[in-house]
């Protein structure tokens, strides 16, 4: 905060049922000196994921699905989907059929092959004229979007994040038969008391709602402008992977959750066995191309969360402990879930780009001490 590289930031810890840390430093509104506080509301982006997965586990577990099942069998818009080969010499994108569907299993672990880069030739001009994230979209709308467009890869040969647990929302809404956004407050948000985890911010809790700041460069900080509408209107389209602002305190109830194997005051979300299925690392050792998920550390994926399979190698590395399984968001924000140690730590800051200043890092050491710990 001294240095200018942050506004403001929090952090919780809880260990073995205690809390063992909170604070919070700086300010959630450095214009209107407003600091942050233990129940400023932030943007978690894709820490929305695993709320989603969650959701989508409790289907499962009534037996309305398998994972290997093809996303075509619930949502009809992925039947015809083809897969990008290049371009032709006037720039035509090429393609070739599916080898296999896309399944379940392939969209919690993203392995889809959805295409969410701006650099692949054709094809990024093709997923950026679906516009299949345009708020002003339903899920349904989304999805005839995107299944219009050539996957980026066979699935289940590359990991690549995307979209995937936005089709998983779509998923949860037609198995269910329920809108996605009430499916949600229904089987996790509300059984968990995370009241104020939401994808609209009402009017007379818009003065905790902290400030997003974009980082130009060291202690160079430039206030978001456009975010903050994504909250203070009702939208459409209410994103599987993001799109969820929360508490800090609000958070830590889903992270308990995790950590307790399904269940938080004597509320049962989901059974320990599907708690650890999803904490299992899915990836097979075939699947090499792994985009930036090696940058964060000896970690597989599992069904919405990364999982650490082995020790850190270097010091340079993210501390944690192995069977570990946690996930973060755009705006630097992080959490995590130590079962060996039944630890769960929620950390939040409001900064863009992710994490440029090793934030996470010097939060895990702190944690844990440093390496080898």
């Amino acid at each position: 905060v001294k240095s200018g590289n942050i506004a403001g930031v929090s952090a919780l810890i809880v260990e073995n049922e205690k809390e063992v840390y909170y604070n919070a430093f700086g300010y959630a509104d450095i214009k209107a000196s407003k600091p942050m506080e233990r129940n400023t509301i932030v943007q978690i982006y894709s820490m929305t994921k695993p709320i989603t997965g969650t959701a989508l586990m409790t289907l499962l577990e009534e037996g309305k699905f398998k994972l290997d099942d093809p996303i075509s069998k619930y949502i009809h818009e992925f039947e015809k989907m083809t897969v990008y080969t290049g371009v032709d010499k006037n720039n035509k994108v090429l393609t070739e059929p599916l080898q296999r569907e896309i399944t379940i299993r392939d969209i919690t672990r993203h392995t889809a092959g959805f295409p969410n880069r701006d650099d692949i030739p054709g094809l990024s001009k093709l997923m950026k004229n679906a516009d299949a994230m345009n708020r002003e979209n339903t899920l349904k709308q989304m999805a005839e979007r995107m299944g219009k467009t050539p996957l980026w890869f066979q699935p289940g040969t590359q990991w690549e994040y995307g979209p995937s647990v936005d089709v998983q929302a779509l998923l949860v809404e037609r198995i269910s038969g329920i809108p996605y956004d009430e499916y949600v407050q229904k089987h996790v948000l509300d059984p968990l008391k995370m009241h104020e985890t939401r994808y609209y911010i009402p009017e007379e809790d818009r003065d905790r709602f902290a400030k997003l700041y974009i980082r130009k460069g060291e202690g160079d900080l430039i206030q978001d402008s456009i975010t903050y509408s994504n909250y203070t209107e009702h939208w459409p389209l209410t994103r599987g992977g993001s799109g969820l602002t929360s508490t800090l305190d609000n958070y830590m109830r889903f992270a308990q959750m995790l950590v307790h194997e399904g269940s938080l005051d004597a509320v049962q979300i989901l059974k320990p066995e599907t708690v650890q299925l999803m904490a299992t690392n899915q990836l097979a050792d075939s699947i090499t191309e792994r985009s930036w998920l090696p940058s964060k550390g000896q970690v597989g994926f599992g069904i919405d969360f990364a999982v650490r399979v082995a020790p850190p190698k270097t010091p340079e590395e993210n501390n944690g402990v192995v069977g570990e399984f946690y996930w973060d968001g755009a705006a630097s924000t992080l959490f995590w879930v130590d079962p060996v140690n039944k630890l769960s730590a929620v950390l939040f800051v409001q900064l863009f780009p992710y994490d440029q200043i090793n934030l996470h890092k010097e939060f895990r050491d702190a944690v844990y001490g440093p390496y080898p710990f």
